[in-house]
């Protein structure tokens, strides 16, 4: 999962607003984005679903003092502490976004809404976790080491595959990729580094290129070697693209641990 995740943006204007440089109604606003409405459920003392809104001021009342993402990937659960309960749900969701200052994680189930699935609907699911360091999370100084490396790399071999070729998907995809960068900050919410900003930037850019990859055919790989070493070069940067992710997501609750804020 490249693209922006939602829990990125619970997390990302989550933060903002803990930290008090947004209101509540600009930071739901963000979050909920082009969705239909975001609800959350099994939050505690509550019997059923309620609002963004709600939910975010009563996990502050439950001591929450951030929020961190968690991006697992089958064999690799990036982010997450478990319990096994946790961890299962939030890979099957790709996503969840984790409490910190309180044992909470909240996983999202995403459905369709209108009969022309015009817009999502959101269900937030909250659910105990451990309290443990995230699994394989970077700071982000090594997160923007990886990603350069990782880049260069993924670009020498699908060169010379001739995989990143061109066509039209492959000019979609650059096409959509800089129309993001152009909105520059956009990318997370206030009261984030320029660090955190360029690295997620970066981890998109990457994202860009896999998609490249991976959506316009075979391109040059006429061989079935061929297209096999196209996928084991992009399986690194896929990973390295994702646990950037999470270190821009999560520079805010790590700073604020170190002191630094």
């Amino acid at each position: 999962m490249l693209s922006e995740p939602r829990a990125g943006r619970l997390a990302a204007w989550g933060n903002a607003l803990l930290a008090g440089f947004v209101s509540p109604d600009d930071a739901v606003l963000a979050i909920v984005g082009a969705d239909a409405v975001h609800r959350v459920e099994g939050l505690p003392g509550e019997t059923g679903q309620v609002g963004l809104t709600l939910a975010l001021g009563r996990l502050r009342t439950l001591g929450v003092t951030g929020l961190r993402v968690a991006l697992p990937a089958p064999g690799h659960p990036l982010g997450l502490s478990g319990p096994p309960e946790f961890n299962a749900r939030a890979l099957e969701a790709e996503e969840a976004a984790v409490c910190h200052g309180a044992a909470y994680g909240l996983v999202p189930d995403v459905y369709e809404a209108g009969p022309e699935h015009v817009r999502d609907e959101v269900v937030w699911h909250v659910l105990p976790v451990r309290e443990a360091p995230p699994a394989d999370v970077p700071s982000l100084g090594e997160a923007e080491r990886e990603l350069a490396e990782a880049l260069r790399e993924a670009t020498e071999v699908l060169t010379r595959l001739d995989v990143a070729g061109s066509g039209p998907v492959a000019e979609a995809a650059v096409d959509a990729y800089r129309a993001r960068a152009e909105r520059g900050r956009e990318v997370l919410a206030p009261g984030y580094p320029p660090r955190a900003v360029r690295v997620l930037e970066l981890a998109q850019r990457v994202g860009t290129l896999i998609a490249v990859a991976t959506e316009s055919g075979h391109g040059g790989a006429v061989s079935s070697s061929e297209i096999f070493a196209r996928r084991e070069a992009l399986r690194p940067v896929e990973r390295t693209a994702r646990r950037a992710q999470v270190a821009a997501y999560n520079s805010v609750v790590e700073e604020r641990e170190r002191g630094v804020r």
